[in-house]
């Protein structure tokens, strides 16, 4: 067992002080507010629970930064995704692994400690399996095992290249899979991560554009009680050609043909109207943001305040990983309604709250709620993840409470973070990763190998 007391802690009914912590197994068995320093490891510093990502396709922080030079007329989401189909062309599972590592360890040292990584690259570069058809989940899997990182494992179906049964394009040929070979890949999935603690497998079919509504229908139930995650309603060109194909906007249609609850996930979800900003309310499912990426890519803002309002439920991701950041991921959630309401702390619940604090709380259980982990609060019962701010880094050091969120989120991001532990063990020390230096040299290898 493992006994720590914390400085300053946000507990699931506030804020308290010298907050002792038994870990055993890397679970929280019990939390003591007052406690006694005697027999215990002092942490010092402000702890809070540690932000669930539920969002990221970590391959693409390799190609961070390959897409800002513009392109033809109408430079958009798709004209992005051929630069994408370009990067991935080359990359060995060694490349996949250096990557999904480094993606990692930036995740932790900047505030996530626990991942749902939506893995939709499953074949060689020419488009035939691998010995082992999960070779690339793996190659995840080994990457969370060396960061330290909690895993949700989503192998994504992706079986069409548009609405209505369209064949995939040459640029997607790593990604597709039928019913079968799906389900194979899911038990190789479940294989590759057997070795690491408390790791959950889920399913994801790619989008609505990339099944069909058969398939769809067989690829669900093979998540047995685990999360399902969708990407959804992206993009304006995307509601219209679901309009085209079904005469129903993505999320309508998807409400109205699929068994939508709490297990799932609706990624992005940016272009809503009221009926659908209802239906996900009501369904019980999560709306899956990645507010840095859907800003990189154009994508729109999603309706924030009316689902908010509606009772809805949010997490948040690094998607793409051009930036890696939880606290600026909500920072950019509540700016974004800045700027389409032209208002100010849009995203608070009631007068007088701190919108910092709204948005983390927020996020913490929508987050733990779509990777299907015990994680979330700092309680026994829930994996012992902390992210520990720096209590004398200069925005943090003259307030306290809840105003230590705000200046977290809005002013000094993942600057101010000091220590992470994830299942009891500390992973971020000062601010780094404890083997940064292995993680860095081997990725800038791979990438000085894909970019020569």
């Amino acid at each position: 067992m493992r006994r720590l007391i914390l400085d300053h802690a946000l507990l699931p009914d506030g804020w308290a002080e010298n907050v002792g912590i038994d870990i055993d197994g890397g679970m929280i068995l019990a939390v003591h507010a007052n406690a006694s320093a005697d027999g215990r490891e002092r942490i010092a510093g402000i702890a809070l629970p540690g932000l669930p990502n539920l969002h990221s396709h970590t391959f693409q922080r390799g190609m961070a930064g390959l897409a800002e030079t513009r392109g033809p007329e109408g430079d958009s989401f798709w004209t992005w995704r051929q630069v994408m189909y370009r990067f991935l062309g080359s990359l060995t599972p060694d490349d996949v692994e250096a990557i999904a590592a480094f993606a990692m360890m930036e995740m932790l040292e900047g505030g996530f400690t626990a991942l749902a990584e939506f893995h939709y690259l499953h074949r060689d570069v020419d488009g035939r399996p691998y010995a082992d058809v999960a070779e690339l989940s793996h190659r995840i899997a080994a990457a969370a095992q060396e960061t330290g990182m909690g895993l949700t494992l989503l192998p994504v179906f992706y079986a069409q290249g548009g609405f209505g049964g369209v064949a995939p394009t040459e640029g997607q040929r790593r990604f597709i899979n039928d019913v079968d070979s799906y389900a194979r890949l899911l038990e190789g999935a479940r294989k590759a991560v057997a070795e690491l603690d408390d790791a959950v497998i889920g399913v994801a079919p790619h989008s609505l554009r990339a099944v069909t509504p058969e398939s769809l229908r067989d690829v669900v139930p093979l998540a047995g009680g685990g999360p399902i995650h969708i990407h959804i309603a992206e993009q304006v060109k995307e509601v219209e050609d679901c309009l085209t194909w079904s005469g129903q906007r993505p999320v309508a249609w998807l409400l109205d043909h699929a068994p939508v609850d709490r297990r799932w996930c609706l990624i992005h979800a940016t272009h809503l109207d009221a009926r659908e900003v209802k239906g996900i309310a009501m369904s019980g499912a999560v709306a899956g943001l990645c507010p840095i990426t859907e800003a990189n890519l154009g994508d729109g803002i999603f309706e924030g305040a009316d689902h908010l309002a509606a009772g809805g439920r949010f997490g948040v991701g690094s998607d793409s990983n051009i930036e890696i950041s939880a606290s600026a991921e909500l920072k950019q959630f509540e700016y974004s309604q800045r700027l389409k309401h032209r208002a100010r702390n849009v995203l608070a619940r009631r007068e007088g709250q701190s919108t910092g604090r709204s948005l983390y709380d927020r996020a913490l259980a929508g987050g733990a709620r779509a990777l299907g982990r015990r994680i979330g609060a700092i309680e026994a019962g829930q994996r012992a993840d902390l992210v520990v701010l720096d209590a004398g880094y200069p925005d943090l050091a003259a307030v306290s409470g809840d105003r230590w969120i705000d200046s977290y989120v809005f002013v000094a991001g993942k600057a101010a973070i000091d220590t992470v532990f994830v299942a009891g063990n500390a992973v971020v020390r000062s601010g780094r990763h404890i083997h940064r230096e292995t993680i860095r040299a081997r990725y800038g290898r791979a990438m000085a190998r894909i970019l020569a």
